[in-house]
């Protein structure tokens, strides 16, 4: 009997305890699916970049209207980008790369476009949208490019690393969204390189005739937009302002490219590319070629664009 009336005490006493409130929410929290948590510290990166080639050809005989027997163009171009982002630190990169062949009967084999460009910037964000970075930039052309005084004369005007741009900048970096940044340093290093013998020995593009090299000191700003526009227009643009502190601070060299293209077809696109470029050590104008000048460059095409 006192077996029966002590199991009886034993079993009321547990349902008591198992009517606790606390308890009562042990039991359910312990009966869920633990669910991890995403882990928001994980790396990103938004990567892409297309390539594009132009090509034209045309043949002409017993033409009447006049021109070339033979004309070839071919406009090639490949951009790509890489940016990071982990927390508060960044690293954007972009690799712009152009290259223009033309090819007629009566003027023989030209390029007509040039261009070796890699930037790179990392930054650590200290206040909303608004980074310490530091940025590297390189730019130079692949081949030998000339100037035409007339149809039987050219004159050598660069090479590879004959111009080259090196330059290492500390500064802020403003990023509103993600398709604009615009960077802010004022203090900048920046190399001039002449590699080529030729030009080094003329003096060409600021350097001291017969040396290969030259740095500047200044202030340095650069604009960077990539947007898509619509469902078919994509802009990328970029301006360059560079005042040397050193010599004629007030003379700011100017580097800016633009390129819209309009989406035809799954890979037929047009392009519009449009670059001027104003720097006040090259003096290889004018009538004596020692005047500075604008540098200005349009190109259009339709063709064939992939999407990387």
């Amino acid at each position: 009997m006192k077996t029966v009336f002590f199991t009886l005490l034993l079993f009321t006493g547990l349902q008591a305890f198992a009517q606790d409130p606390t308890v009562k929410g042990l039991q359910s929290e312990a009966g869920k699916t633990i669910k991890k948590e995403a882990d928001t510290s994980l790396p990103k990166w938004r990567k892409g970049g297309f390539f594009s080639l132009n090509l034209s050809q045309g043949s002409l005989s017993n033409w009447t209207a006049g021109g070339d027997n033979f004309s070839l163009s071919i406009n090639s171009y490949l951009a790509l980008h890489a940016f990071y982002k982990k927390g508060k630190y960044s690293w954007d990169n972009t690799l712009d790369m152009n290259f223009g062949y033309l090819n007629t009967t009566s003027l023989g084999s030209r390029k007509n476009d040039d261009r070796i460009d890699l930037l790179s910037k990392a930054g650590y964000e200290f206040h909303d949208k608004l980074s310490l970075s530091t940025l590297f930039n390189f730019r130079t052309q692949f081949t030998k490019g000339y100037n035409y005084p007339n149809d039987t004369t050219k004159v050598l005007f660069s090479d590879f690393l004959s111009p080259a741009y090196v330059l290492i900048s500390l500064g802020l970096d403003y990023k509103p969204n993600k398709d604009l940044s615009i960077f802010v340093s004022p203090i900048t290093s920046r190399w001039l390189i002449v590699r080529n013998d030729s030009l080094s020995a003329k003096g060409f593009y600021g350097v001291v005739p017969g040396k290969k090299s030259l740095n500047e000191i200044g202030a340095f700003v650069t604009i960077n937009y990539l947007k898509a526009l619509n469902k078919s227009v994509n802009y990328k643009g970029r301006l360059d302002l560079f005042s040397n502190y050193q010599h004629n601070p007030q003379n700011i060299d100017v580097f800016m490219s633009n390129l819209f293209s309009t989406k035809l077809s799954k890979i037929l696109t047009a392009s519009w590319s449009v670059d001027l470029i104003y720097d006040d050590d090259v003096r290889l104008f004018g009538k004596n070629h020692q005047s500075p000048g604008l540098q200005f460059k349009s190109l259009i095409g339709v063709g064939l664009m992939v999407k990387i």
